[in-house]
Parts: structure tokens; C-alpha cells; sequence
């Protein structure tokens, strides 16, 4: 992958499925604070409200390859409205990049596949604490893939988070209990989903030099709906009502998320609203104490502020660095 400048700061993993998009507003679009932040908090709610479906949809049998296929393909048609909506048209989705676009949406799938699995396996506050560290892993990817410079702060800032996740991660220590403990699996998956939502990172950091985030949005969702449609028949059984709302539900959900994280970035910079981002581990120990009466474990709760802190301090870091780069080129 090319080397390039670096981007304003890696943004946590809103989407976890969906990965929030680099990039600050459009310069055109009319600038609205309050309005971008209250949308990346919808989108933060939102989300926490689709892992409790996929939990759901999990406990009544249904594939995890059908849930994938039902949350990208209804997020499609509403991902088509918005573009109408906005007036941008059909145009709007030309791409040069289609093989650029594949990659991505191969590592989405896969990385949506992790995340769904982490939530399945974990409860929801741990699972959801361990995708916080996807800034952690950016930077380091980051260094390593686009050879962006990182000082000792970003640095400092990484171990610092690190020692979060092995807080979190502590063998026969809380819920997870570490690899050894009784979800070890569903730790091993939502690390992989964490690792994997870092690449994304850098891989829309490459396509945002060309595209904008509708673009690369809808080609993600349409291009991992061929694969998925291929499975789908293998996986699929007959669903009653009650199932297929929710999988209708987790699709609606997942439009929101992703038209919500869009509609923020249009309104706000990317500083503005990254640090919403966080208060998805809010949202999801609400969600899964009222849900499924579970509540973190202490090491979660030891390991979780450092995760946060760590997070916030890159993005911070990296929004000082674009201003200061922006000064360097007017003057």
C-alpha cells in the first residue's frame, strides 16, 4: 500500500462492523457541531442495539453467515435513499479502484465476521472493550505498512493501552479470563476482529485519497454481498416472525449505524466526534445488564480507562499534528 501523509486520527472502531471513516467534513457541507455529535451518538447507541440482535439472532439458531448477508444487504437500499437525498446521484459512486474496493470489503467481511463472533462468545462490555483497542493497533500498522512517522507520545500512548488490554485479558482473572479461560475463543475472535478493523483503518485511509466515504460505504456492502449470497443458500432455514425481525432489525440497525457515522463526519471534524466513539462501552454494559444481567468483570473495569485514555490521547495527538501540518503549508 503506498505511502502516504497520515490522516486525522485513527477513529476506535465504531465500527467494529462498520469502521468509522477517516477524513474531516466535506468543505462544502455547512458545519454543525451539536448535529454531528448527536448523530455519532445515535450511531454509538445504535450500534450497541444491533450486537444485542446478533446475540438474539445467535441464541435462535440462525447462521452467523445469514446475519452478516441480512446486515449488508438491507443496508443497501437505505445507503441508495441517502444518496438520492443528498443529490449526489448515481455518479457519485464511480470508482477507478474496484480492486482497491474488493480488498476492503474482503477484510470488512472478515473483520464483521470477528466482531459478530466476539459478541456472540463475550459478554458485551468485554467484547466491546477489547474493540476499543483498534486505535492502538492502527498506529502500529500504520508505522509498519504506510511508514507514518510515530513519536514517543503515540508511542507511550500504545503501551499504555496495551496494558489495558492485558488488564482485560488477565488469565483466570474476571468474565474473559484471558485465552485459558471459559471464553477464550470469543477473546481470540474479538481480538482478530480488533486487528482486523485496524487494517481497514489503513486500507480506507488509502482509498480516501480518491474516494469519498458513500462511495467506499456502498461498495464495501455491495461487493461482501457476493460472497455472502453464495453461502447463503448453504446456511439458510425457514425463520419464523418473531426471527425475522430480528434479522430485520439488525439490518435496519446497521443502516443507521452506518448512515449516522457518515452524517457525522458531514457535520463535524473527525476530533469532534471520535471521542463519542467511546461512550459505546456505555451503551453496551447498559445493554447487556438490562438484556442478559451481565455486568463487567473488575478487571474490566481496571483495564477499560486506560483503553479509553489511550484512544482519546491518539486522536487528540493526531488532530494537534493536521493542525500544526496545516500551518506549515499556509505558511
Amino acid at each position: 500500500m503506498p505511502s502516504q501523509p497520515p490522516s486525522p486520527a485513527p477513529a476506535p472502531p465504531a465500527t467494529a462492523a462498520a469502521p468509522a471513516l477517516s477524513g474531516a467534513a466535506p468543505a462544502s457541507a455547512p458545519q454543525n457541531y451539536l448535529g454531528g455529535i448527536a448523530l455519532r451518538l445515535l450511531a454509538m447507541i445504535a450500534l450497541a442495539l444491533m450486537f444485542v440482535l446478533v446475540k438474539y439472532i445467535d441464541a435462535a439458531g440462525i447462521h452467523i453467515l445469514e446475519s452478516l448477508f441480512w446486515r449488508q444487504a438491507l443496508v443497501l437500499p437505505f445507503l441508495l435513499l441517502w444518496i438520492f437525498a443528498s443529490g449526489a446521484g448515481l455518479a457519485s459512486l464511480r470508482t477507478r479502484r474496484i480492486g482497491a474496493h474488493a480488498r476492503r470489503a474482503m477484510m470488512g467481511l472478515f473483520g464483521m465476521a470477528c466482531n459478530f463472533g466476539g459478541m456472540i462468545f463475550l459478554p458485551m462490555a468485554e467484547a466491546t472493550t477489547i474493540s476499543l483497542s483498534v486505535p492502538i493497533f492502527a498506529v502500529i500498522f500504520a508505522a509498519l505498512l504506510l511508514g507514518e512517522p510515530t513519536g514517543w507520545q503515540r508511542w507511550s500512548a500504545v503501551i499504555i493501552g496495551f496494558v489495558g488490554v492485558l488488564i482485560v485479558l488477565a488469565p483466570g482473572a474476571g468474565v474473559a479470563g484471558g485465552f485459558s479461560g471459559e471464553h477464550g475463543m470469543g477473546v481470540a475472535i474479538a481480538l482478530g476482529g480488533a486487528l482486523m478493523t485496524a487494517l481497514i483503518t489503513i486500507a480506507v485511509r488509502d482509498l480516501g485519497r480518491t474516494e469519498n466515504s458513500t462511495t467506499i460505504v456502498f461498495w464495501f456492502s455491495l461487493i461482501s454481498l457476493v460472497p455472502l449470497g453464495i453461502a447463503l443458500p448453504f446456511v439458510f432455514t425457514p425463520h419464523s416472525f418473531g426471527e425475522w425481525m430480528l434479522l430485520i432489525g439488525l439490518g435496519l440497525s446497521g443502516a443507521v449505524v452506518q448512515m449516522a457515522l457518515t452524517g457525522a463526519l458531514r457535520l463535524a471534524p473527525v476530533a469532534v466526534v471520535i471521542p463519542i466513539d467511546y461512550s459505546s462501552l456505555l451503551w453496551s454494559i447498559a445493554a447487556g445488564w438490562w438484556f442478559f444481567g451481565t455486568l463487567p468483570s473488575e478487571t474490566t473495569w481496571i483495564g477499560a480507562p486506560l483503553i479509553v485514555a489511550s484512544g482519546l490521547f491518539i486522536a487528540w495527538r493526531e488532530h494537534r499534528l493536521h493542525l500544526e501540518r496545516g500551518k506549515e503549508v499556509a505558511a
